[in-house]
């Protein structure tokens, strides 16, 4: 309706201004033919006066309204095609009697524009999937070093594990020894004895087999019997004396054996290392020093028999 009211306008405008360029200079009361205003000769040759100058505007607006109207009618539907098809703007400027060609066509600054924001928007898009990246390598990284600690942790505490499974083993090796000296005196294996001047008295003898045999770790050491060198002749030389050869720990084991059993192995005494034991609920007496370690008797167990 808008535009149609602005056509009517338009067509109502050009009509007044021709009719006033038309009659401009001419006197007012001469009509276009040079005959006054007030007589317009008629088809039969009469003249008549001419319309007054309101009504003959009435009846042109009326004139132009009809002729709009049966435009509108006839042309409606192509009109309001056409209309619904053109886009805003472009109506406007067809009302308005302008050219709309390209006025809905974006402008070269707005495709540049455009095209900017386009770039920029791929840019962040390819900054955000390279944080992304950089992120999940830094969480493997981070998921490898914490399985590398744990397993590092793993194998220390393996470590520790089986340290402390090998003390426990010592210590309950160390244990057994005192414990298998208590376990009796019955002999299972036959001692060898080293002897240079002659055979062992039976109850030496008796005594070596009880300690290979249930003293752990005494079955393959060197046994001295007899010999004739000894100052002692009721030792050595008599076959009632005996020398276990043996490392420390062993030897603390082999004196032991031989306390538990005091009686049962009928020993008189024992010296082991610079000491002389003569009763089994008596005390260790220090010896003097005899200038090395065998002669102190810190390589060696001595045990004189009865």
């Amino acid at each position: 309706m808008a535009s149609l009211n602005l056509r009517l306008r338009s067509m109502t405008t050009r009509s007044i201004s021709t009719r006033s360029t038309a009659t401009e200079g001419r006197p007012a009361d001469e009509h276009s033919d040079g005959a006054p205003l007030d007589l317009i000769a008629r088809p039969d040759g009469r003249r008549h006066g001419a319309p007054h100058s309101r009504v003959a505007y009435a009846l042109g607006i009326s004139a132009v309204c009809t002729l709009a109207f049966v435009d509108l009618v006839a042309a409606g539907p192509a009109a309001t095609a056409t209309a619904s098809s053109q886009s805003p703007s472009v109506a406007v400027a067809d009302a308005l009697g302008i050219d709309g060609t390209g006025v809905d066509q974006p402008s070269t600054a707005d495709s540049e524009f455009l095209g900017q924001l386009a770039a920029s928007r791929a840019e962040r898009d390819a900054d955000q999937a390279a944080a992304a990246a950089s992120q999940a390598q830094a969480e493997q990284a981070a998921a490898e070093a914490q399985a590398a600690a744990e397993a590092q942790a793993a194998a220390e505490a393996a470590a520790a594990e089986a340290a402390a499974a090998e003390a426990a083993a010592a210590e309950s090796e160390a244990a057994a020894a005192p414990a298998a000296s208590s376990s009796g005196t019955a002999a299972t294996a036959v001692a060898r004895i080293s002897n240079s001047a002659g055979p062992v008295r039976p109850q030496a003898q008796a005594a070596a087999d009880a300690v290979v045999s249930n003293v752990p770790g005494a079955a393959g050491i060197t046994i001295g019997g007899t010999r004739a060198s000894a100052a002692d002749p009721g030792g050595h030389p008599s076959g009632l004396a005996l020398d276990y050869m043996c490392s420390p720990s062993l030897g603390d084991a082999i004196a032991q054996y031989h306390i538990d059993h005091w009686d049962e192995l009928g020993v008189e005494y024992i010296i082991w290392q610079q000491r002389m034991l003569s009763s089994p609920g008596g005390s260790w007496q220090p010896m003097e020093n005899r200038g090395s370690a065998t002669a102190n008797h810190m390589d060696h167990v001595h045990v004189n028999y009865r």
